[in-house]
């Protein structure tokens, strides 16, 4: 029996050849071959998902991802690496994450401490890039910038980690997510104003 009663439609590529014999069995019947894909692309997987999202949702990812990936693998079509494919597929599982979180989020949005707030000002008063570097290294830096993330929408989240946080172009960024370039070129675009909007308004309290 074939994978999901499809015929493989993609073609070889001499990118990773073992990929190929492995998705070539696969479809071929031999499902049990999954699991060498998956032994393969486990630690990629888990770094993107945690990037993405808080490490007690990362587990949940990779097994969303890698069940999607078995279920779309008839389409993968060997014209990029199977790993950016696969990298594809886990970026969208993330965003997929946020956007249900905030669909059911029904607590209200925790208040920064001091010492984030203390952060966000010394960051913002920054004159230099070395001061900046120091500054975004301190133990505040992460949760200050999850707390200010969880302020914006799914989409922006995931457009200015991406292009921001992990400094992908912004042609980078639409193919992973899926999206055209425009609207990530404009997302990113907001996204930032949003972002330093929010942490503005909290330095400038008291």
């Amino acid at each position: 029996m074939r994978h999901n009663g499809i015929q493989p439609q993609y073609k070889y590529s001499s990118q990773n050849d073992e990929d190929c014999v492995s998705i070539s069995r696969i479809l071929s019947g031999d499902v049990d071959a999954y699991e060498t894909i998956v032994h393969r692309y486990q630690d990629m997987v888990t770094m993107i998902a945690n990037r993405h999202v808080p490490r007690p949702a990362v587990e949940e990812i990779c097994q969303d991802t890698f069940i999607r990936a078995y279920k779309s693998l008839a389409t993968f079509q060997g014209k990029e690496a199977f790993s950016h494919w696969l990298a594809k597929i886990t970026t969208r599982a993330c965003h997929d994450h946020w956007r249900s979180v905030y669909k059911n989020r029904e607590d209200t949005l925790t208040s920064m401490t001091r010492g984030m707030e203390d952060w966000v000002k010394k960051t913002l008063d920054t004159h230099s890039q070395a001061e900046f570097e120091t500054h975004v290294h301190k133990d505040e830096a992460k949760e200050t910038l999850n707390w200010a993330l969880d302020h914006l929408s799914p989409q922006d989240r995931m457009v200015i980690t991406l292009t921001h946080l992990e400094g992908h172009s912004i042609h980078e960024a639409a193919d992973l997510l899926g999206w055209s370039t425009a609207n990530v070129k404009v997302r990113a675009f907001r996204a930032r104003k949003k972002l330093k909007n929010i942490l503005e308004k909290i330095a400038g309290e008291d």
